[in-house]
């Protein structure tokens, strides 16, 4: 086993114990094949967590304009978080980004979430035919630390085949976090993919013989022990997911975002893929047409336009001054006037 390297970089505006305490209710307290990491840096040789890099643009995160939804006469309706926007307009905020992993600023609200997009749209085109989508992880055991990560990916996938899990998108993680340890090198990969004749007959059993029985926890149980190439791979399906945000629809994206804002990159390569895709979901067998990306408001679901403040310039809006990235306003003030007006000019939204 190669010796831990610890690669100070000096990193900024990172809230490490806000992110270690949601980590640490996924992967709770104790785990196996743990080796130490430092908890400042996260890093492993040339392994890294995302976000923890250096600002390479000093525009990064800085305010580029607001886009929003000024229909307020459609917001009279139940929303899908349960309340009522009567008189109301949906206001975002839009800010300049790099759309790199590394960066501390835009890693988390810009390159997480346009990957978790892109993700949502190919795997919404192929659960029409492949039914739905699951969240998997494989994780592999400590004896093959050694091998590369492409080596790694490979068996992941062949073991994925075996235990039906015949295609989907593969996030690479290196570290695992519990607020006692901290962050430590375990690596494991999660999918987000479909599995053969669905895992609902699992979900939903009421206890038996796993290890004899044909279903998913059965090729999961069997691969873990056997003594093939797939010994000591554990193998899991997570939880059904929660709904959307935005209505019935299964939430891919908040699932995807989840896992990519503290996935793992290797520093020693400039554009490299955190998410890769295998099986019925590769590129070779699957190729999805690019449609213009539209920001939808939660809401009524209309299409967001460029907007502008049209209130009084010497009072402070402490929606507009704050830090959070969306808010609702009062669609007209107190004098009658329209406190945001629709903006013409060049759209600015990246």
């Amino acid at each position: 086993m190669r010796e831990l390297t610890n690669m100070k970089i000096k990193f900024q505006n990172v809230d490490y114990s806000k992110q270690g305490f949601e980590l640490s209710e996924e992967f709770g307290e104790d785990r196996f094949d743990e080796f130490p990491v430092d908890d400042s840096y996260a890093t492993y040789g040339d392994f890294q967590l995302v976000g923890n890099g250096k600002i390479t643009n000093e525009n990064c995160g800085k305010f580029k304009g607001l886009w929003g939804c000024l229909h307020d006469e459609n917001h009279d309706i139940i929303a899908p978080d349960g309340k009522n926007y009567k008189g109301k307009v949906f206001i975002k905020k839009a800010r300049f980004t790099c759309h790199k992993p590394s960066c501390p600023t835009c890693y988390r609200y810009s390159w997480a979430v346009r990957e978790a997009k892109s993700i949502e749209a190919r795997l919404v085109a192929l659960s029409k035919r492949f039914g739905e989508v699951e969240h998997c992880m494989i994780s592999v055991p400590s004896f093959d630390y050694g091998l590369s990560l492409e080596q790694l990916r490979k068996k992941a996938i062949k073991i994925l085949y075996d235990c039906g899990i015949i295609g989907g998108c593969l996030i690479f993680h290196g570290f695992r976090y519990n607020l006692r340890k901290h962050w430590y090198w375990s690596i494991h990969f999660h999918v987000l993919g479909f599995v053969v004749g669905g895992y609902s007959r699992c979900r939903h059993c009421k206890g038996g013989d796993c290890y004899a029985c044909d279903g998913s926890m059965g090729k999961f149980y069997r691969a873990y022990r056997s003594d093939g190439y797939s010994k000591g791979y554990l193998v899991k399906v997570e939880e059904k997911r929660k709904k959307s945000y935005y209505g019935d629809k299964p939430n891919i994206m908040g699932t995807a975002w989840y896992q990519l804002h503290h996935a793992t990159i290797d520093v020693t390569k400039k554009c490299f893929r955190v998410c890769t895709w295998f099986g019925v979901a590769s590129y070779r067998k699957f190729r999805l047409t690019r449609l213009r990306r539209r920001s939808l408001c939660p809401i009524c679901g209309e299409e967001l336009e460029r907007v502008r403040y049209n209130g009084n310039p010497f009072v402070m809006n402490e929606d507009l001054s704050g830090s959070c990235r969306s808010f609702c306003a009062d669609a007209v003030d107190v004098f009658g006037r329209r406190t945001y007006v629709k903006h013409i000019g060049v759209p600015a939204y990246g």
